[in-house]
């Protein structure tokens, strides 16, 4: 078929957070490269709240991938009668739901996982896998015609939610935070243990932030509140714990207003680089050069231990979770230092 016949396009990238973020700009760029098509995206119903109210997107198609919810998500597909699917996710799963939709044109990238490609019609080459993720997915819209931005600010838009900004502000009045207070965040949580800098460091540099005058809030969610309970344990200073009190619309609309988001290799860490809120994120196990926050203003710490990156969730390391540990505090303090540039964290109006 030729590409300037598609009237109904789907994406497939049902998760995880940090993904669907990364695949933001092919929709960007495939809504240009096809201005009257249809244009739906398959997601897990977890993550749906990202894509919802998008301006780009004609449909979000939340979707339960579990043995029950399987049988749905085929007939959502079904009932679509899509001519093109575009599969970002790269699996088995995800390339059958592609398979099942009876669509004519199936594409994905060349090595995708579990024997996926061979449900495609298409497969795009990929050259270096070490790429960024962003980088790859667009490889997708570039084999389809589509001519990419370099990705800026547009290409990740997050829909704004009124209801959840109001939200968020009553969360930060009630804690006596106005407005001109430097709001800082840590997000001491990640889905792998062997990503999650220890407590005592996030501790340490969150009581540095205060005593500076910066607020600081905990954020992650609600199955991730003991790493967070860990890190306000450890610290002298009291921050406000929002660990498990925000969805993820209004986790979004807490981002926008930080001036600095500090984290671990995570999902709401490519939520912040998305919103363009600096981040200082601490990398152990995993590559930034395929997966850290994308684009200009951030920083990434490494310790540059021989055995880094693994890509494991078990530390084999004599020193167990070393890539990690030997990250010292001081170094993300100094980092958060020249983010700021010289910018003082206690306003002179305050008395901090």
């Amino acid at each position: 078929m030729s590409w300037s016949d598609v009237q109904r396009l789907l994406i497939v990238k049902p998760s995880s957070l940090g993904d669907i973020v990364h695949a933001l700009p092919v929709l960007s760029a495939l809504r240009r490269r096809f201005p009257s098509a249809r244009l739906s995206w398959l997601v897990k119903r977890e993550w749906a709240d990202v894509l919802e109210g998008h301006p780009d997107l004609d449909e979000v198609l939340a979707v339960d991938l579990s043995a029950t919810g399987w049988p749905a998500a085929v007939r959502a597909v079904r009932a679509g009668r899509f001519d093109l699917v575009v599969d970002l996710q790269g699996l088995l799963r995800s390339a059958v739901l592609g398979w099942v939709s009876g669509s004519p044109a199936r594409v994905g990238l060349a090595n995708g996982r579990e024997g996926s490609p061979w449900f495609y019609t298409h497969r795009v080459p990929v050259p270096d896998a070490s790429m960024h993720a962003v980088d790859r997915y667009l490889l997708v819209a570039r084999f389809l015609g589509a001519d990419p931005e370099q990705p800026g600010p547009s290409a990740f838009l997050l829909p704004r939610d009124a209801a959840a900004e109001v939200r968020v502000e009553a969360l930060l009045a009630a804690a006596g935070i106005q407005d001109g207070t430097v709001l800082a965040a840590l997000n001491p949580s990640a889905r792998w243990t062997t990503k999650r800098w220890p407590a005592e460091s996030f501790a340490a540099v969150g009581d540095w932030l205060q005593r500076q005058g910066a607020r600081v809030v905990m954020v992650g969610g609600r199955e991730e509140r003991p790493a967070g309970e860990a890190v306000i344990r450890s610290m002298r200073t009291v921050p406000l714990d929002l660990g498990g009190r925000t969805s993820i619309k209004e986790l979004i609309a807490l981002l926008r207003r930080l001036r600095m988001f500090i984290t671990n290799d995570s999902g709401p860490m490519h939520l912040a680089a998305a919103l363009g809120t600096p981040v200082v994120a601490l990398f152990g196990p995993t590559d930034p050069a395929r997966t850290g926050p994308y684009g200009a203003g951030h920083t990434v710490l490494r310790s540059g231990v021989p055995c880094s990156p693994c890509f494991s969730r078990r530390c084999a390391n004599a020193v167990a979770m070393e890539c990690l540990t030997a990250i010292h505090p001081q170094q993300v303090i100094e980092s958060v230092m020249k983010l700021l540039k010289g910018e003082a964290l206690c306003p002179s109006t305050r008395n901090c």
